[in-house]
């Protein structure tokens, strides 16, 4: 009786070391970096006129400015990757397109504009920020990286913040929805 027991327990340790390894194989591919869906066009929304849709042959008709290589780091200040020959163009230019809606013009100092990713992932930044300050002048829709244009960029639409002093927090793949909502 004493070895039946014994048998069945080294049974029942095979089951759950094959289980638990099934699970880690499971989870470790998971755990890397996950491949965002790329997205085709971006809606911008909120307190806006109208809805405007940006896709990429629309993107792709404004000037893209050469951005050289552009290093991304991570939030601790490590470097994750380089992006080489990166061209963009600039957010603000992109919502010049756009109407936006406030009755007083001291609201537009509540404004946030929040960008979503395919995968949920979003950035926000303040409206003043992106038309009154530089941080605006660095913010980017990347037309093309390491040789791929737009079209063919496993992660477009990508946004990246150059002035940023660690870009990894704001650089955005997958593009999907920008809004423009008032903070009261």
């Amino acid at each position: 009786m004493q070895r039946f027991f014994i048998l069945r327990q080294n049974v029942t340790m095979r089951s759950i070391l094959v289980s638990f390894l099934f699970i880690l194989l499971a989870v470790i591919p998971a755990s890397g970096q996950l491949k965002i869906e790329a997205s085709r066009k971006f809606v911008v929304m909120g307190e806006v006129e109208k809805h405007v849709v940006f896709d990429i042959a629309a993107i792709k008709k404004y000037p893209a400015i050469s951005l050289g290589d552009v290093v991304i780091k991570n939030h601790r200040g490590q470097d994750k990757k380089t992006a080489k020959n990166v061209k963009g163009v600039l957010l603000k230019t992109l919502l010049d397109r756009v109407s936006v809606t406030v009755s007083k013009p001291k609201y537009y100092s509540e404004l946030v504009v929040v960008l979503t990713a395919t995968d949920g992932y979003k950035n926000v930044y303040s409206w003043n920020e992106l038309v009154n300050t530089d941080v605006g002048n660095h913010v980017y829709v990347v037309t093309e990286k390491d040789g791929e244009n737009i079209e063919i960029m496993d992660e477009s639409i990508v946004v990246i913040s150059t002035s940023d002093i660690n870009p990894g927090s704001r650089y955005l793949r997958g593009l999907s929805k920008l809004e423009i909502k008032r903070e009261e």
